[in-house]
């Protein structure tokens, strides 16, 4: 059952990816519907990145230790901030910038590191495609 899952999962991502390897439907909050990312605007990358358990903002950034989360591979990739169409950042934790929805602040649905300033990451499942 397992591998059959797994190859699910791989056929819904193929049917979220166009021809030229970019998403080809809008990515939006699971929460409040609300638009992050429109069509063609953004890469599949295969990166393992933690992602603490989603919640309100105003619980991301406090200084719990014991941090629950999952450990996510597949994620939307963009190099610009200014291409998200709604997008909120938490304060720093250490040298990460979650992203959280700017609307509903649930999150985070992605990450990104200060030191790199070209790439914004967006944890494919936790966000919806329509």
């Amino acid at each position: 059952m397992e591998d059959n899952q797994q190859s699910k999962q791989a056929t819904d991502r193929s049917d979220l990816i166009s021809d030229d390897g970019k998403n080809c439907k809008s990515i939006v909050c699971q929460r409040c519907g609300s638009k992050v990312l429109c069509a063609g605007m953004a890469s599949l990358a295969e990166k393992e990145l933690f992602l603490p358990s989603m919640r309100k903002k105003s619980n991301l950034s406090s200084g719990d230790t014991s941090v629950d989360g999952d450990t996510l591979t597949a994620h939307w990739f963009v190099d610009d901030m200014f291409t998200f169409e709604n997008v909120g950042f938490t304060k720093d934790v250490g040298r990460i910038k979650y992203l959280i929805c700017a609307d509903c602040e649930i999150g985070p649905i992605g990450w990104h590191c200060l030191d790199d300033k070209k790439c914004f990451y967006i944890a494919v499942d936790r966000v919806d495609h329509v």
